[in-house]
This record gives C-alpha cells, structure tokens and sequence, in this order.
C-alpha cells in the first residue's frame, strides 16, 4: 500500500481507483447535504464494483426508525454518525459475508452534514466517518471527523462535502499506514477556505500505533483547524459539542512542567469565576490550553519543528491532573474569546499572569488590525467575558491590577474595564508560589537537583521521575530495563 501522500491525483482519479479494486466493497448512507460523495463514485465510472448501496434517510422519523431515536434531539452529531456507522456495517456483514467475504475488505460510509439554510442563519456542518477492513474477514477499523463548511453558497458546500468524503474513503485504504499521509490527503482539492476539520479520531487494530491526541495536534499544526480539544481520558472532542452552552474558564501557559503556581492560579481562579452572579455553577468547563508558540523553545527560530514527544509529556501530565487541554493558534487572547464565543454565549472566563495585563494592553501587538487596540478589545472585553488577573513578585513587589499602569492614554480605558467588572484581581493566591519561576524549575529538573519536588505537585514529580521526563538526568538500568537516576547506576556500575 502506498504511504507517501500524492497531491496529484485527483477526486475522480481516487474514485476510480477505488471502484477498480476488486477487494473494496461497501455502502453510503449520507444524511442532510445530499448524497455528493456517492455521486462521486457513480460519476467516476465503474461504480459497480465497489457501491452495494446508497441511500439518505433525510427524514428525522425515518432517520429514528432505521438507526434509533435519540435522546438528544441532534441529528448533526457524534451520536447519529456511529449510529448509521453500526448499522450500515453490521447489515453489510450479516448479508454479503458468507457469499463475498473471503475475497473482500467491506466498508460502510457514513456522514450526517447540515448546510447553509435558505436564510444562511444557521452553521453548516458535518460529521463523517468510515468503518472499514483492511484484510478480508478481518477486524474493523473506524476514522471519524468533524468538519466546518467555509463557502458562502450552499452548492459549493455539498461539493466540498463529496470531495472531502473521497478524501477520506481513499486515505482509509491507500494512506493508512502513516497518520500525517493520511491527514494531508484530507485536503486534496480542497482549502482551509472552504473547510476546517476540528477533530478526527482513529480507532481500531490497524491504528493502535496512532496516538489521537498528536492527530489533534497536527490539525492546528498543518492549519485544517486553529483548535483542536481532547478530554483528560486523552480522547478527542469536538469543541462545538463539548463546549455547547458551557460556562468556559481557560487558562493558558506552556505547562513545561505545571508547576504548584498553575494550579494555585486555575484554582483560585475558577473559584472567584464560580462567585460570578450569572454563572451557573454546575455548568462549567475548565480548559488548560496550549498554543503552538508554547510548543517550541522560547527564542526558538520561527521554522522550529514541534517535538512532539515533549507535546505529549505535557499533555499526558495535565490529562493524569483531571484537565481538558486545547490545542491552539490563537496567539492574541482575543482571538481565543472570539472562538469560544461562537460555541457558548454564556459568560467566560480567562485566567491569566500579571505579565500578560501588561501584554494585552500592548498596542504593537495589534497593527494588523484597523482599529488596532480598541477592535481587539471589542472582541476580548465582549459582554460575557471576565479576566481573572493572578500577581507577579517583582523586585520584592506584588504587581496586580491595582499597580498596573497603562501607556497615559490608555489609562481611562482600563479603568472602565476595572469599573465594570471587566477585570478583578485573583484573591487568596498562596503567597509563598509567587517567587518560583517554571524556567528555574525546568533548569532545576534537568541537573536533577535536589528539592526541585516541592515546586511540583506530588504526582507531577512522580511522573517526571519514573518517565525521565523534561531532561531529568534518567538512563535505563540494563539490569531492570526501568529508568534510574545516571548518578545510581554510575555508583552501581563504577
């Protein structure tokens, strides 16, 4: 099978190379946006040899007698995919096993797309997905995804609905050995202007190797998405869903490690945003999150590569603390309130360092925009959104908001932000956090200093040390094949 993506071959070309293979057999069943990419199939020639069936249950009352009622009543979902998933496969199976499966890898595609309206009011959307085999009588597989519709024209948007689910079924069986493949043909013939892709998950035997929280990764990293979202499970999510008429509180930093200061900060903080008057305390999400900047070496070149191994050390720590981690490109902090805007409009919150104030009202940091600072606040400082600001120790001084002075012309601004319960300083911090530094700590780990633990919380440390991670000084013991200290096996191995 092939492995290295080929840009060159076309929609029709995929198609046709898949009708002409005589192991691939399977059927479509595609709700709500027509059925474009079985049409695709048809169109290519030779649609015989691969297509058992098509069909569309548009129908919601047809849709519930053939796949099951939902409880919620979201017809564009998660829920509905593997639902027509199960059922498309399983008939599949139960029909044309005996007669063809010792000669065939069967398939069953699925999506479940909602396009612009007549009014262009509401989001257009999709889920897709692929059960499939690689080996005939063999386990299947499962590729879901998630995808946003760019085009303003509700035509272009089912074709870019067909394109992308013959992206999909190809990658499935001709890029599924190496994952970035398989993600780069996605967006054969197609632009990031057109769709987004937020969320993809790989199941199955054939992919036990594919780690679904670097595929989440690699969405924002080669530009299909600007965020991506997992939970502490490590499982991927759909932000839209997850998210959905949520109360947000977010937190970002480089975690490298999380150290006792991040928890002190997203601890005091989610409880002063708890305190808020119109949050709803059982309806809230906390989102530790990670921009691609903060994957890379401070001072780094810009071209950089992301070492994805040191990713998914962070990663693996804040999920073993219980957070939900989102991956993004969102450099400015407005920029991640207007998204979380578009999937909740209940209140946010952002929690975030004294340093970063002092960011914000940085106007430099604005010259692409043509209203510069004041339309970046008009997206940061929306009706529903709240700044949490934790204090930094500088020079035997604790700077908070109160002794935060902006540029002479930008003081009346922040005062009206400050009277209007825009921004608050964080209360009851624990004092004693405020002089330690992550990069100190970091350096600290990396010599394998002594008490660099009670800066960390216990089971961090616990991580770092059994899993060498962050450059702790480990080397594995030849004699266990476990990682151990270099001064132990220096002292045992003389």
């Amino acid at each position: 099978m092939s492995i290295i993506h080929n840009k060159d071959i076309g929609t029709k070309q995929k198609a046709l190379a898949i009708n002409l293979d005589p192991k691939i057999y399977g059927s479509f069943a595609e709700i709500g946006a027509g059925q474009d990419v079985a049409a695709n199939f048809f169109k290519a020639g030779a649609s015989s040899g691969t297509i058992a069936k098509t069909m569309s249950a548009y129908d919601m009352t047809v849709s519930d007698a053939i796949y099951g009622a939902l409880k919620v009543k979201r017809y564009v979902s998660e829920s509905r995919l593997m639902a027509m998933l199960n059922h498309e496969y399983n008939l599949l199976i139960e029909r044309l096993a005996e007669q063809r499966g010792d000669n065939t890898t069967f398939f069953a595609f699925s999506d479940t797309v909602s396009t612009l309206n007549y009014h262009k009011t509401n989001e257009a959307h999709g889920w897709m997905g692929v059960r499939f085999q690689l080996e005939p009588n063999g386990p299947f597989n499962d590729v879901i995804l998630h995808v946003k519709l760019l085009d303003t024209d509700n035509n272009l948007q089912q074709q870019a609905v067909g394109v992308l689910g013959v992206n999909l079924l190809y990658a499935c069986f001709y890029y599924n050995e190496v994952a970035p493949a398989f993600l780069l043909s996605l967006m054969d013939e197609l632009s990031r202007d057109r769709i987004q892709i937020d969320m993809i998950q790989f199941e199955g035997p054939n992919f036990e190797k594919v780690d679904n929280r670097l595929m989440s990764l690699h969405l924002v990293k080669y530009g299909f998405s600007d965020a991506a979202l997992f939970g502490p499970d490590g499982e991927n999510e759909q932000p839209s869903e997850a998210l959905y008429k949520k109360h947000v509180v977010v937190i970002r930093g480089r975690f490298r490690p999380i150290i006792n200061v991040h928890l002190d900060m997203l601890n005091t903080g989610v409880k002063q945003f708890m305190q808020e008057p119109d949050v709803d305390k059982k309806n809230v999400v906390v989102v530790t999150e990670l921009t691609l900047q903060s994957l890379v070496e401070r001072d780094a070149d810009p071209n950089t590569e992301i070492d994805e191994k040191d990713f998914l050390d962070r990663v693996d720590i804040l999920c073993s603390l219980g957070q939900t981690v989102l991956i993004s490109n969102f450099h400015e902090y407005y920029k991640l309130v207007s998204y979380l805007s578009k999937i909740t409009s209940l209140k946010l919150g952002v929690v975030l360092g004294y340093p970063n104030l002092e960011y914000i009202f940085g106007e430099e940091h604005y010259k692409d925009l043509p209203g510069g600072i004041l339309e970046s606040f008009a997206t940061l400082f929306s009706r529903k959104v709240k700044l949490f600001i934790y204090p930094t120790l500088r020079n035997g001084v604790i700077m908070n908001c109160l002794r935060f002075y902006p540029p002479p012309h930008l003081i009346d601004l922040y005062r009206y932000l400050i009277a209007n319960n825009k921004i608050e300083d964080i209360r009851n911090y624990n004092e004693n956090n405020l002089h330690v530094q992550t990069d100190i700590v970091l350096q600290l780990i990396k010599q394998g200093a002594d008490g660099w633990e009670q800066f960390v919380p216990p089971e961090v440390a616990k991580m770092i040390k059994e899993r060498c991670l962050f450059g702790y000084p480990c080397a594995v013991d030849p004699a266990t094949g476990e990682p151990a200290k270099t001064d132990e096996l220096l002292r045992s191995n003389p």
